[in-house]
């Protein structure tokens, strides 16, 4: 991960909201072999006596699950939006060109929790998922007890302890004020990502160059 301070990330609520808008996250470690395994989970954050803890859930006996019970140390990345630069869009356009892109990544130790705490997990995470719809017919309580039993055979619930959390949120913030209004502009014409990138940008106008740019 870059460690340059001008693409960090230092407000805990951007990365908090980061976090709850790309929650389908890789998490990764090392079995006892030292292989590296990774996996693709969708989980939320919370906050439990001051400490930020990830919750989800797994299929059981996977590589990885098998993995992290051998090591419980994980990295989990969470990937936002991202989009190519082209150099000819900077004042400079003898320059090389360049992805811009957002991401979280958080490392933590992981904990597998007993069958009652699954229950609340799927609880949680389906409330979490459904924006607390209580009605929502994929919400926990309002499953088939027949489908719950046979599905929380087959997974495990965890939480993961955040140890530490790094970002990139890289927005072209070392250009100079006409090369990051071109990109912008050049953005906004193209794909999806690149608009989503372009409006990122275009909040942090003032925080990069001051209010008199």
């Amino acid at each position: 991960m870059y460690d340059l301070p001008y693409y960090k990330e230092q407000n805990q609520q951007v990365i908090k909201d980061f976090i709850s808008q790309y929650p389908f996250a890789f998490v990764t470690g090392c079995d006892a072999e030292h292989k590296p395994i990774a996996t693709q989970i969708p989980v939320f954050i919370e906050e439990i006596d001051g400490k930020k803890i990830l919750r989800g859930h797994m299929m059981k006996n996977t590589d990885h699950h098998k993995a992290f019970l051998k090591n419980d140390n994980v990295l989990v990345v969470f990937s936002g939006k991202s989009t190519y630069v082209s150099g000819t869009w900077y004042s400079n356009p003898y320059i090389a060109s360049t992805w811009n892109y957002m991401s979280v990544h958080i490392q933590g130790l992981i904990r597998f929790l007993g069958d009652s705490e699954l229950e609340e997990v799927l609880r949680l995470t389906s409330l979490h998922f459904e924006n607390n719809d209580k009605s929502s017919t994929t919400i926990y309580d309002n499953l088939p007890d027949t489908f719950k039993q046979r599905v929380m055979n087959a997974i495990v619930a965890f939480e993961i302890e955040v140890v530490a959390i790094d970002t990139v949120f890289k927005l072209s913030q070392d250009r100079d004020a006409e090369s990051y209004q071109n990109i912008i502009e050049h953005l906004k014409q193209g794909s999806h990502d690149g608009q989503v990138i372009a409006s990122e940008m275009e909040k942090r106008f003032e925080v990069v160059f001051g209010k008199d740019s």
